[in-house]
């Protein structure tokens, strides 16, 4: 499997610590963007990053932007996405030419950022942003009834959820739910579905830092306060007012949603600060 990342430096002399950037769900590329949203959350953490004398390596993800693969969805697990992680930090260790090599796991990308960390003893310190602290069905769930999901459908769901928590296919899922229910998407979500993040996270030793803003419509303080508790030497920032793309905005949900199509939007100063800050520490 051949990645494609673009790797973003600070100017001056080095070694520098380097972070590797890992993205959310679905179809986002390595500056954050995807069909439904061009943020460029991740291009422009990585260069607020590289003027604070922070590297990192931002990368599409198998079957993303530049990263193609000829693997069909159905044969795609998660842990095929911590592999790739893991690949790409020990390839920023082998190159000799940082200081450190660190993960910025943000959404789907934090759990998937944990496990790596789990896996490359050399992993210096890990960055959790809008994590999920409670297993990815019970987050859905929530996502659907805040989407305004009608009740006998969100019932479905539930359903739904439990036989693929036991490991088990759905195998005829109803017409309006194949986007996310698709037989040949469900042997992943299996794969994702066994992981607590809360449980993965408490197994780590190094350094952890969780983010979490209080406008996020997808994951709340709630889950934050949970991988905290889980790992009582993590710290823990909560931005007020930064949403799911690390944008200041609003609890409206029209006027956040507003933001995830406009990359001119900078992102929250206090985040960046806060992560920039971790980073660079001893």
């Amino acid at each position: 499997m051949q990645l494609s990342g673009t790797l973003a430096t600070p100017s001056g002399r080095g070694p520098f610590p380097v972070a590797l950037i890992i993205a959310g769900s679905g179809p986002t590329d390595r500056d954050g963007n995807n069909p439904q949203a061009k943020t460029d959350a991740y291009k422009l953490l990585a260069a607020a990053l590289a003027a604070r004398g922070i590297a990192t390596l931002r990368y599409d993800k198998r079957g993303v932007g530049a990263s193609r693969t000829r693997q069909h969805e159905s044969g795609l697990r998660f842990d095929d996405f911590v592999a790739d992680a893991v690949a790409l930090t020990r390839y920023l260790e082998s190159t000799k030419q940082f200081s450190s090599v660190s993960i910025v796991g943000h959404s789907e990308g934090s759990l998937i950022g944990i496990l790596a960390a789990q896996r490359d003893p050399n992993v210096r310190a890990l960055v959790s942003i809008a994590g999920a602290g409670r297993r990815a069905p019970e987050v859905l769930e929530e996502q659907f009834r805040a989407g305004g999901i009608a009740p006998a459908m969100a019932s479905e769901v539930a359903q739904y959820d439990r036989s693929l928590l036991a490991g088990q296919a759905v195998p005829s899922p109803d017409p309006e739910l194949l986007m996310l229910f698709r037989p040949s998407v469900q042997p992943y979500l299996i794969s994702w579905y066994k992981y607590d993040p809360a449980a993965e996270i408490a197994k780590l030793t190094i350094p952890v830092l969780i983010v979490q803003g209080t406008t996020d419509l997808h994951v709340n303080v709630t889950d934050a306060n949970r991988l905290a508790a889980a790992d009582p030497h993590a710290k823990l920032a909560i931005i007020q007012g930064m949403n799911h793309v690390l944008r200041v905005a609003p609890a409206d949900r029209a006027q956040n949603i507003a933001t995830y199509n406009d990359p001119t939007l900078p992102l929250d100063p206090q985040a960046v600060s806060t992560i920039a800050d971790f980073l660079r520490a001893p």
